[in-house]
């Protein structure tokens, strides 16, 4: 079984924002990716392209979308 995820394999965190320049996703985000319930992923995966927006990042993670 897999786990939905925004990853695109590009992990770098940005420091001014603190967001993956992959997929918008914090430190402490990724590190419970794992733990999350599906819920919990697809909610944080809806946020993501308007907190990239937001913090000037380009939404790579639009092609990563949940199926």
């Amino acid at each position: 079984m897999s786990i939905e995820t925004p990853c695109i394999a590009v992990c770098m965190i940005d420091p001014k924002t603190s967001l993956c320049f992959g997929c918008g996703r914090t430190l402490p985000e990724i590190a419970r990716w794992g733990r999350m319930d599906r819920a919990e992923r697809l909610a944080v995966m809806a946020l993501l392209p308007a907190r990239m927006k937001e913090a000037g990042l380009p939404e790579l993670a639009a092609a990563a979308k949940p199926d």
